[in-house]
């Protein structure tokens, strides 16, 4: 059922929203070179590989320095590319995700090989699902880039912190999966994200 509800929601979503994907797309090619999307490879479901889109929001070639971003300190960032992430548009691509099956509308955040690779066994567990756009650790890390960019060593606090403690939000989700879980965290992240924009 969940699964319908994804293919529903992303067709919907990608046809709803293609003036919008226009209009980002003439912005994110005038404001600087490069291409308009990117795609990075990040672990799904089973720990299998695949690529996860967004909107470009940093300079070409960026993640060879590093994967962690810190907000406004971060040169890498593009001037579009700031509000693109500030208002969470540069995750718009993902419903091509989504509709691939690739990923869910809800569901553990996916990382890069990276750092799946520190997970301990307890912490795989978040690979037993597929990934998601959003679920509880997403919400309650809604400014996580702002949090980082308050750390001597960003890095550092994402591995040792805030990367376990979004696999707990994740455990949430994974061991009370259901249909009114599942509109419960899309609910929850809508109304966070218009608290966002109005603080």
């Amino acid at each position: 059922m969940i699964r319908f509800f994804d293919i529903f929601f992303s067709v919907i979503g990608l046809i709803i929203l293609s003036p919008l994907f226009l209009f980002l797309a003439l912005w994110i090619k005038i404001d600087s070179k490069g291409p308009v999307f990117y795609k990075q490879l990040r672990v799904g479901k089973d720990g299998k590989d695949f690529y996860l889109y967004k909107f470009r929001t940093m300079v070409v070639d960026a993640d060879k320095k590093g994967f962690i971003t810190v907000g406004e300190r971060d040169p890498r960032v593009t001037r579009a590319g700031y509000y693109l992430r500030k208002y969470k548009l540069d995750e718009l691509p993902q419903l091509m995700n989504v509709l691939r099956g690739e990923m869910s509308f809800v569901g553990p955040r996916p990382e890069v090989r990276k750092y799946v690779n520190l997970y301990n066994e307890e912490q795989r567990k978040v690979l037993s699902v597929k990934p998601g756009i959003t679920d509880y650790a997403s919400i309650q890390y809604i400014d996580e880039n702002e949090v980082l960019a308050t750390s001597d060593n960003p890095e550092k606090a994402y591995i040792e912190v805030i990367l376990p403690e979004k696999i707990k939000f994740n455990m949430k989700y994974i061991e009370n999966q259901s249909v009114k879980e599942y509109f419960k965290i899309i609910f929850l992240t809508i109304r966070k994200m218009s608290i966002s924009l109005f603080d």
